[in-house]
């Protein structure tokens, strides 16, 4: 059964999701990651597998399917 660990809600739906990922100061968009998305606050929480998954993507070979630029601001 679903809590959220940010605000102990219990309802949640499933969605894919975009995250981007800092690693050693360079920045890695993964798209469409299956997550469990709490319907009160949005946190996203990814299984184990997912998890797994993403880490063996960006600290492997494998190449990605684009590359883009992005604006960046201070705050």
């Amino acid at each position: 059964m679903f809590k959220c660990h940010l605000c102990s809600s219990g309802k949640s739906h499933t969605e894919n999701i975009s995250e981007v990922f800092q690693i050693d100061g360079k920045f890695y968009l993964v798209e469409n990651i299956p997550a469990i998305v709490c319907l009160n606050c949005g946190e996203a929480i990814f299984s184990r597998a997912t998890t797994e998954h993403i880490r063996s993507m960006l600290h492997s070979n494998s190449q990605p399917i684009e590359t883009i630029s992005m604006d960046v601001y201070a705050y």
